[in-house]
């Protein structure tokens, strides 16, 4: 067993000492994704009893309603130590969760309370995923995360793998309302996994690479995220990077409700196929972060991880233009999101790892909730209008493939930025 373990080591990339925080890691994803993934089939038919031509206002709603937490947020992280940000903001989630299945057990077919756990979900799924990534940019020096964060986000995938499953099979005898008390446990359990991982990292020796995070708050005021950003090349190039991935991450969503909604009639079936494609995605992702992205990582550079997928979606937008039909988009999305989640979200987690503390939460936060869902919003409106003004969708789609461009340019341009933050200064 020894020598076993050994080589599974070796084969990951996990040095001595760092097993545990890894197994924590990988669990505090699986239970974080898990539940979330349960849940986003749900979402997804909560947004077509909305109205699919109503989604654009789905979109702008959940940019305002990330807008009104951004502070609350901030508030939070000046007032209680860093070891405390997670769980409080986890149990505050994980207590909504429950209000909203009370609210669906008591009236399943009403669609406001579907437009507001549309929103809702939107908003838990950014911060929620952001904090826990925030967690392990403090926890973790920049070697670390590229040998390490491809393999705690396979963690992830595993869970997008299971939730959908669960979802497909408890939905029709649990109800959706079901579902949310179980996501909920799945949340509270997924703060156990954190402390353990806080515990570990304070029992690691201090290094000038690895500081030990500080028991104090973070300190500053609400909005210090933004200002950071506006101050920062390198967090305004991060932010560009954001949007135009929430750029093309909106055009591909509107297309999946158009085609959806148009091949899939009912509703526990579009979940159903909602679930299945998750769990196709997850399967090809995990794949990719065990045994490809820490290798990319190290030998490449953090670059590779954030221009593979935009280059590779650009040509994926031209072929949809082409063909606009089911098949094509089901491998075209695919594609986008196990591309995104194998190697652009740890290439975007990596960036935060050369950044002081306060950025890599506050600032970290301010990109990935306020930044992406503008871009969200804005986009989703561009493809509403496009889609009024013509009768078929492929101008969208050309457009799509020139932001996807835009982004791969701007991944590379980060990448170079990124090497030169992680190099030390010579004495």
């Amino acid at each position: 067993m020894t020598n076993l373990r050994r080589r599974l080591q070796q084969l990951l990339d996990i040095q001595p000492g760092e097993a545990p925080a890894v197994l924590a890691g990988l669990l505090l994803f699986y239970l974080l994704f898990t539940g979330y993934f349960m849940l986003r089939p749900v979402r997804e038919t909560m947004g077509i009893a909305g109205g699919v031509d109503n989604l654009q206002w789905l979109f702008t709603g959940t940019f305002i309603v990330t807008l009104v937490c951004l502070p609350l947020f901030g508030w939070l992280a000046t007032k209680v130590p860093r070891r405390l940000i997670l769980p409080w903001t986890y149990g505050f989630f994980a207590s909504n969760l429950v209000l909203f299945a009370l609210l669906m057990a008591r009236s399943p077919d009403a669609v406001w309370t579907a437009r507001a756990f549309y929103i809702w979900l939107s908003v838990f799924n950014l911060l929620c995923i952001s904090l826990a990534w925030s967690v392990l940019a403090d926890l973790f020096s920049p070697e670390q995360s590229k040998r390490l964060f491809g393999l705690l986000a396979a963690g992830a995938s595993l869970g997008g793998l299971t939730g959908p499953l669960l979802g497909a099979l408890l939905v029709a005898p649990l109800g959706h309302a079901g579902l949310l008390v179980l996501a909920a446990g799945f949340l509270v359990a997924s703060i156990q996994a954190t402390r353990f991982l806080q515990r570990w990292r304070a029992a690691q020796p201090i290094t000038k690479r690895a500081p030990m995070p500080s028991r104090q708050p973070l300190g500053g005021n609400p909005f210090a995220g933004a200002t950071a950003v506006l101050r920062s090349p390198y967090l305004l190039g991060t932010a560009l990077f954001v949007v135009l991935l929430a750029s093309v991450s909106t055009f591909l969503y509107f297309e999946q409700a158009r085609i959806v909604s148009q091949t899939f009639t009912d509703s526990t079936r579009q979940t159903q196929v909602f679930g299945l494609i998750d769990s196709l995605v997850q399967a090809l992702a995990i794949l990719t972060q065990l045994f490809l992205t820490g290798r990319l990582a190290r030998r490449l550079g953090v670059g590779v991880l954030l221009v593979a997928v935009p280059m590779v979606m650009a040509v994926g937008f031209i072929w949809l233009a082409m063909a606009p039909v089911f098949a094509v988009f089901v491998v075209v999305m695919v594609i986008r999101r196990a591309g995104e989640y194998a190697l652009v979200r740890p290439g975007r987690e990596m960036l935060f790892t050369v950044l002081p503390a306060e950025d890599k939460y506050k600032a970290k936060n301010f990109i990935d909730t306020v930044v992406y869902r503008g871009g969200d919003a804005i986009s989703g409106w561009l493809k509403r209008a496009l889609d009024v003004m013509g009768e078929h969708p492929q101008a969208a789609m050309l457009i799509g493939a020139a932001i996807a461009t835009g982004w791969a340019v701007t991944g590379a341009w980060l990448g170079r930025r990124q090497a030169r933050l992680d190099t030390p200064a010579p004495h």
